[in-house]
């Protein structure tokens, strides 16, 4: 019997945890060979294409172009054209089945059939054994209503949609041709399927709550003294719910406003709709987070709570270093040498002179790893967010070397085609925003690495030098170490020997 294989979303990164599949590069029927790109996939950091593991025959997608899945998803099937569509159908089928049946949770599902998990958090003073559930048989409100409008049968060759929204079109009896997509490339998904049919007069089925029991009676106490929301409180009397029979969750312990529609809907017989609460009249706009922007957010974060930082700031004197810069692009025309070049330079042959900076912690093993060269990564700013491509070894390389590498880096973070090993991993980062005239900033550490140098905007500025008032060329940095590896005396000699190379560039030329 001919085997059928899967075609996964691969994992690019440890911080990796979903991707977007962008465009199939080979079509549903075709074959491939091993090692041939078989779709782009977008990434919280960069778009990569998947390199087929295997030869073989692509018979079915079971991810399209714009669905965002998690890492090991299943995005297509593999196999002979004896392999009936039948067989494919059923296969595809299982991969759910046997997920669901799975006795813990997975890290990843392993098909493109997106599994909802119902969860419900209940009051803190109400044990799970208080309640007891039956379940409540259908009644005829409880069946959608597909208005006539909106019936018919979807030509799947016609309409982009979600295979979710695909199968719950046909269970439902919906022309997805008759529904806008709010998805790219006017994409259908669950929700622009459901509000069609609101919108259109219908009525879809009710996902209530099982019918509950409660044992213990309501609270009567006074809860003005119960610390809460202001918005929780008002929601609380618009709901009839006493704020002792409601959790606290909030910030500083507070009862927030989530926590009075859990009490709402354990409370009441039947769950309440919940009523607008007046907002500010100011206009704004809501903004989704890119997949980059989630990375960022979850990263510094870990970073902020897990590292303890501490900051050393320095001043370096620019007026050997700007001599160097325009001796070598005046002799070396090919070219253009910046002072975040030179920086670079600087930076790694301090960190070979000052190994204890040099680090990364290793979480897993509570241990702390030390580099003998130094792979440093520069901050580049994107519309979508932050991406550090890494100059790997930068201390055994020239600065012409630094400079050419740098500008090939950043042209392929701004076309987004970096490759993973091009900004994974590290050993120290520099954060630059000079250009765009900020004197001096605070930078938040990368992990695992254990610094990362904010290098302010060079400017002109008075300085007592022999007793006379002088003015030179000066910038501030701000070393921003992780305590649990770098120390501040570390970080001090650190700052010394960057400052003694950039004060004496030629220190960097032998």
């Amino acid at each position: 019997m001919s085997e059928i294989k899967t075609l996964d979303m691969p994992k690019w990164g440890l911080s990796m945890e979903e991707g977007t599949l962008s465009h199939w590069l080979v079509k549903e029927g075709s074959t491939f060979t091993k090692g041939q790109e078989i779709c782009e996939i977008e990434t919280s950091k960069v778009v990569n294409s998947l390199e087929a593991p295997f030869t073989g025959t692509l018979r079915k997608y079971l991810v399209h172009e714009g669905d965002t899945v998690a890492v090991g998803a299943v995005l297509a099937l593999a196999a002979d054209a004896s392999v009936s569509d039948e067989a494919l159908d059923a296969f595809a089928a299982n991969l759910g089945t046997e997920k669901s049946s799975a006795p813990t949770p997975p890290a990843a599902p392993t098909s493109a059939t997106p599994v909802t998990v119902a969860t419900e958090s209940l009051p803190a003073t109400t044990s799970p054994s208080s309640l007891t559930k039956s379940p409540q048989p259908a009644s005829p409100s409880s069946q959608p209503r597909i208005p006539e409008s909106l019936q018919g049968a979807t030509d799947v060759e016609r309409v982009k949609s979600t295979p979710h929204a695909l199968r719950q079109a046909n269970k439902l009896g919906v022309d997805l041709g008759k529904v806008n997509g709010s998805g790219r490339e006017g994409r259908i998904s669950v929700a622009d399927l459901e509000r069609a049919i609101i919108d259109a007069g219908g009525q879809l089925a009710p996902t209530t709550l099982p019918s509950r029991s409660l044992k213990r009676p309501r609270s009567h106490a006074d809860d003005s003294q119960v610390s809460a929301t202001p918005l929780a409180r008002r929601l609380a009397s618009q709901l009839g719910i006493n704020l002792h029979d409601c959790r606290a969750s909030g910030s500083q312990g507070r009862v927030s406003r989530d926590d009075v529609q859990a009490a709402a809907l354990l409370l009441n017989d039947q769950p309440q709709a919940v009523p607008e609460v007046e907002t500010l009249s100011a206009a704004f706009e809501n903004l989704p987070m890119s997949g980059m922007r989630r990375a960022i957010a979850t990263r510094l974060q870990e970073s902020k709570h897990n590292a303890p930082h501490f900051r050393l700031t320095i001043n370096l004197d620019l007026d050997p270093l700007l001599k160097l810069r325009k001796e070598i692009n005046a002799g070396v025309k090919q070219i253009k040498v910046s002072v975040n070049d030179l920086l670079v330079k600087a930076c790694a042959q301090a960190l070979v002179t000052v190994p204890d900076v040099n680090v990364q912690f290793d979480e897993t093993s509570q241990s702390i790893r030390r580099f003998a060269d130094a792979d440093i990564s520069v901050a580049v700013a994107l519309p979508t967010g932050l991406i550090t491509p890494i100059v790997r070894m930068a201390n055994r390389k020239s600065i012409s070397e630094i400079s050419q590498e740098i500008h090939t880096l950043i042209t392929h973070a701004k076309a987004g085609t970096l490759k993973p090993e091009q900004f994974l991993g590290g050993t120290f980062s520099i954060s630059n925003l000079g250009m765009l005239g900020v004197n001096q900033f605070d930078a938040i550490i990368n992990p695992p690495q254990g610094a990362i140098l904010a290098v302010g905007a060079g400017e002109e500025r008075a300085v007592v030098r022999g007793g006379q008032l002088v003015a030179c060329q000066q910038l501030t940095v701000s070393l921003s170490c992780d305590h649990r590896m770098i120390d501040g005396a570390q970080g001090a000699v650190f700052l010394q020997e960057l400052k003694r190379l950039v004060e004496t560039p030629t220190l960097m030329l032998v």
